[in-house]
């Protein structure tokens, strides 16, 4: 279970946070918010009821707190109480962070009145405490009374954070230079505060640059196993070992959050002109007041085949349905009787069945994530055993291979158990592996020799690498070697740690949402550098790399491919090839006059690629017309319906690239008219739905710009009227 996190920020909004200093585009205000909104944005982001936060705003116009009697008070306002954030929540408390009118309020009563409320709010329950008081340090402090504000924040164990733009830094190398004397005097004054309360004191430069920094999301893990990890049966042996251990995930996979959860709202997306038809959404939770989403229900209805109902189909419940697995391409049909004969009776345990050694294990075996055994707690007789197997695999250099077992009647998994020994503590990396069934075997053949048909070993071949290629390869890998070196010549740390790579698509999702959950109109700004850091090569080792890719661009005889000739096709002239060969005369080949119906599809395209005029093309497309038409006239059934679907796509996709849309559609027009009427051998309504369903039906002005049928046109001549 989470804990419970109750996080005051204070942000100063007086009129000069409203100023633009240092030659910033942005006032201090803005960019105070980038900091205050990215923390609000990543609780919100959490979905957790019980991380509650809370806006006080230091020198307002007004004055709105419990304690706003008193005039060490005044200009304070609680702009939200402590609370679960919401959306709506960000976008009331966006219209009121606005640069007020006065520069009077005391930032150190407004650090009173938060621990007040924190106090108010958290009484003695068990919460993570915070306060993030951001200031630019103007303005009049009252310093009475510091040691008791310091007591009662080390008491209540409340994490105090101060930033302020242009604050002095010296670890961070920041100093503003010519600082106001008043402001000099209460930024002494709140980093005496931090340092005595053990709080964060630092300029507002780094915590944002800091934010570019994805956060790691810290989770408490959950055993997912509790048992015994035992070497024989010892309910028949009393020689069997049993250790009790418990098993906790290594690794996860964290994916980035989908938008699929929610929609638009019936009624607003029918004002939008939408069709209120498209979608079948029913709200299952009641949606934020003023929102304009909705949740989602997946409505599912089941159809079998009916001869005689109108449309060939019947709906039926879900409990007329009968379990069938998959078989191949076959449903097979298994009792809840026979199923209940097949399930394997198990009972929780994890079982050793054998040892391996280590070095003839391959990595790729690998089926699932890592977890992690370890001796039950607390249990130091458990601890030591464990530890003693862990060390002996580690000294034999072994692994040993497991039955598991997580829960009765559960199927079992076999499992690999590898010992892990660092300073701090000791376990078993526990992976899954393979059965036979899960195993395929494929045979490629060799990349250094080429076997001919009558079993002659080849290794001087056009598709082999020569010598002079192999070398000139090998040269340029070792040149783009990321790791660096030392005076010696010694290998040392690579220069990308793997603490500092992060999950670019997970990341950069969340950036984008947070960002968009405070500026909605705006464009998403760009990813963090941090996350592209890795996406390409450091400008230090292309240097390096160049002259040894020129080597090997040389050595391996590599040339430009032409680009494809634009404009129509009728218009240009065949490529020559790079060979500089005329193929059609070595083969003999003459101009195609009639294409065959064996071979119609390719014989159709080497037409319109040696097509010099549109009457060719025309006759390609007539020919290609009474051959489907034959196709379809002396189908048994639908045995060429596949074959009628593919060649209405290749003439198409052709004609699309000959820029000669009319063609095809005048051809499937007239098809329609033919099936429909029924005068290609009766009854063909199935071969028209198989075109709908392909969607071969008129090109229109999207897919050609010489196409004069619009969207509305094309719809309407899909239907089966």
């Amino acid at each position: 279970m989470a804990d419970k996190e109750a996080t005051v920020y204070i942000v100063d909004v007086g009129k000069s946070m409203g100023e633009r200093r240092h030659g910033r585009e942005i006032t201090d205000l803005e960019w105070a918010m980038q900091y205050i909104w990215d923390g609000i944005t990543t609780t919100v982001g959490t979905g957790r009821k019980m991380a509650q936060l809370s806006v006080i705003g230091l020198k307002t116009d007004g004055t709105d707190n419990e304690l706003g009697d008193e005039s060490h008070f005044s200009n304070l306002s609680i702009l939200s109480d402590i609370q679960q954030f919401l959306m709506s929540d960000i976008q009331q408390l966006a219209e009121k962070i606005k640069p007020s009118n006065t520069d009077k309020g005391d930032a150190i009563s407004a650090l009173i009145l938060a621990i007040q409320m924190i106090i108010t709010h958290c009484k003695k329950l068990k919460w993570k405490r915070k306060i993030v008081l951001v200031t630019n340090g103007m303005g009049q402090m009252n310093s009475e009374n510091l040691e008791d504000i310091v007591s009662k924040v080390k008491e209540d164990h409340i994490e105090l954070v101060i930033l302020g733009p242009d604050f002095d830094d010296p670890e961070y190398g920041t100093k503003e230079e010519d600082k106001d004397p008043r402001k000099a005097e209460n930024e002494a004054l709140l980093r005496t505060i931090s340092q005595e309360c053990d709080g964060v004191f630092g300029t507002l430069e780094q915590a944002v640059e800091e934010m570019a920094i994805p956060r790691v999301k810290v989770v408490r893990p959950v055993a997912s196993f509790k048992g015994f990890l035992q070497l024989g049966n010892p309910e028949e042996y009393d020689t069997a070992v049993r250790i009790p251990v418990e098993r906790y995930p290594r690794t996860m996979v964290a994916k980035p959050p989908t938008a699929s959860q929610f929609v638009l709202r019936s009624d607003l997306a029918g004002q939008e002109g939408s069709d209120p038809q498209s979608s079948h959404t029913v709200p299952e939770t009641q949606p934020e007041e003023g929102s304009n989403l909705t949740s989602v229900r997946n409505l599912r209805t089941y159809q079998v085949d009916d001869e005689s109902a109108p449309a060939k189909k019947i709906e039926i419940e879900r409990d007329d349905l009968a379990k069938g697995y998959e078989y191949g391409r076959t449903a097979v049909h298994i009792s809840e009787t026979d199923e209940n004969i097949t399930i394997l009776e198990t009972t929780a345990a994890l079982e050793l069945v054998g040892f391996i050694q280590a070095e003839k294990y391959d990595r790729y075996m690998h089926l699932s994530n890592t977890n992690i055994l370890i001796a039950q707690r607390p249990n130091d007789k458990a601890a030591l055993a464990l530890s003693s197997f862990i060390h002996a695999l580690f000294e034999l250099e072994s692994y040993a291979v497991a039955r598991l077992v997580t829960k009765e009647n559960k199927p079992p998994l076999m499992v690999l158990l590898a010992p892990s020994i660092e300073p701090d503590y000791e376990c078993l990396l526990e992976v899954q592996l393979p059965f036979a069934e899960d195993v395929r075997t494929y045979r490629f053949p060799p990349l250094d020799k080429v076997i001919t048909v009558s079993g002659k070993v080849v290794t001087q071949h056009r598709n082999l690498p020569n010598e002079d290629l192999q070398d000139a390869m090998d040269k340029y890998v070792d040149s783009m070697e990321l790791m660096d070196t030392d005076e010696d010549g010694d290998l040392v740390e690579a220069p990308f740690p793997i603490e500092d790579s992060f999950s670019p698509v997970l990341h950069r999702v969340n950036a984008a949402i947070r960002s968009r959950a405070i500026n909605p109109n705006d464009p998403i700004p760009p990813p963090a550098k941090i996350l592209t850091q890795f996406s390409q090569q450091p400008e230090h080792i292309l240097q390096i790399a160049a002259p040894y890719l020129k080597k090997l661009v040389d050595a391996a005889g590599v040339k430009k491919v032409p680009p494809k000739a634009k404009g129509r096709k009728r218009a240009h002239t065949p490529e020559k090839p790079l060979s500089g060969l005329d193929v059609d005369a070595l083969l003999s080949q003459e101009k195609r006059a009639k294409i065959s119906p064996n071979n119609a599809i390719p014989e159709f395209k080497q037409t319109l690629t040696s097509a010099e005029n549109i009457d060719t093309a025309r006759d390609a497309v007539f020919q290609m017309r009474s051959i489907i038409e034959d196709q379809i006239r002396h189908s048994l059934g639908d045995a060429n319906y596949d074959r009628v679907t593919e060649g209405l796509g290749v003439v198409r996709e052709e004609l699309i690239g000959f820029e000669e849309p009319s063609l095809y559609n005048e051809f499937v027009k007239a098809l329609k008219g033919d099936i429909l009427s029924e005068k290609l051998g009766g009854d063909r309504r199935e071969l028209w739905w198989l075109v709908r369903r392909s969607k071969l039906g008129l090109i229109t002005e999207r897919e050609s710009d010489v196409s004069s049928v619009g969207e509305e046109e094309a719809r309407e001549f899909l239907s089966a009227k």
